[in-house]
């Protein structure tokens, strides 16, 4: 198959973090969105939670309204945040698991196991004119659900394989990034758009990059983190090129 160009879309939940630890309103996820633009990232994500830890229902509208690059509203699957996608009417609507008390998404969610819960609320999301993507495992049977329930878009659970790396577990982290290069393989041919994410750094994006049937990376908790040391714009300049030059290769 053709390579095609890999699209970077900018998680910026953990800015929002930062400004709700002190109260107040800096650091602005708004102006990072901003910043997040200027240094060549292709859309943003947000992801409000039912406890609204970092990013906040004013974020979404602001986001909505002052934000030219397309938005990915990370949303559970309950009425509430329906009700809010609808409303706000997002670029593109990703449905994610959540838990009350885990820190971060913990793993993908279960299309194949919710599927009738799911249903309804893609086919609502849809007639809303969202674009929906289901954050799943790499893994046929819930490929397969996306399939059946009509979501265009699936992003792959890269987390694992990240942790793997950093662990330097390289045989489990080899058998990983297989899973993923297999199911992006088979979620293309499926018809799907292939997305990825989750613990994606600069030692890791290479090879996730490399694998032709993703055509976009969405990249939050990493980049923000690194902002500290070598400012937002340097962070996201350095994984484009990291990206780009991974993409560049494997053509």
């Amino acid at each position: 198959m053709t390579t095609s160009a890999l699209r970077l879309g900018i998680n910026i939940d953990h800015v929002a973090t930062v400004r709700n630890a002190r109260g107040g309103l800096l650091p602005d996820p708004v102006r990072a969105a901003k910043l997040s633009e200027k240094a060549g990232a292709d859309g943003i994500t947000a992801h409000l939670r039912e406890d609204r830890r970092h990013i906040l229902d004013t974020d979404i509208e602001r986001l909505s309204s002052e934000i030219p690059l397309p938005l990915n509203f990370e949303m559970a699957a309950t009425p509430e945040m329906v009700e809010i996608a609808v409303r706000t009417r997002p670029h593109a609507a990703c449905i994610v698991p959540e838990k009350r008390e885990e820190r971060t998404t913990e793993g993908g969610l279960d299309a194949r196991g919710q599927y009738n819960h799911l249903q309804p609320i893609v086919a609502r999301l849809r007639d809303a004119g969202a674009r929906v993507s289901l954050f799943i495992e790499p893994d046929e049977a819930q490929l397969e659900a996306a399939m059946r329930l009509g979501a265009p878009v699936v992003e792959l659970h890269t987390g694992r394989y990240c942790d793997l790396v950093n662990d330097s577990e390289t045989r489990q982290a080899a058998h990983e990034l297989n899973r993923l290069r297999d199911a992006a393989r088979l979620g293309s041919a499926m018809g799907l758009e292939i997305h990825a994410g989750h613990g994606i750094a600069f030692d890791t994006v290479t090879r996730i990059a490399e694998i032709p049937e993703i055509v976009e990376l969405n990249i939050g908790h990493f980049l923000v983190g690194e902002a500290i040391f070598i400012g937002l714009e340097g962070a996201i300049r350095e994984m484009r090129r990291l990206m780009d030059e991974a993409r560049a290769g494997a053509r």
